[in-house]
């Protein structure tokens, strides 16, 4: 069976989000995610990118999601797979893996 190669996408700053007491930073929620999935599911395609949301942006799409996290719509850090928003602020793990389990992704 193949599967289909995943983007996730970790939305942050290097400062911690006011809102997100005692949470880990983004960059830190990042490279945890990466370790965490890559361990339970290490035999898929998975792409992690992180964007600082308050660095130049290039790709418009990453544009308009800074946009709106700064403007505080959305609170950081903020997870998407494949372009749909999976958690934001303090990121947990189960609603990660169950998406990536929609997709069909398995231990």
């Amino acid at each position: 069976m193949t599967f289909q190669s995943l983007n996730i996408e970790v939305f942050g700053a290097d400062v911690v989000c006011a809102s997100c007491v005692n949470a880990p930073s983004s960059k830190d929620t990042y490279e945890w995610l990466q370790a965490a999935i890559d361990r339970k599911f290490p035999n898929h395609q998975v792409t992690f990118t992180y964007i600082d949301f308050e660095k130049p942006i290039e790709n418009e799409r990453h544009q308009h999601i800074a946009k709106q996290i700064a403007e505080d719509e959305f609170f950081y850090p903020l997870v998407m797979i494949n372009g749909e928003m999976i958690g934001e602020g303090y990121i947990q793990l189960k609603p990660v893996y169950t998406a990536l389990e929609k997709y069909g992704y398995t231990e």
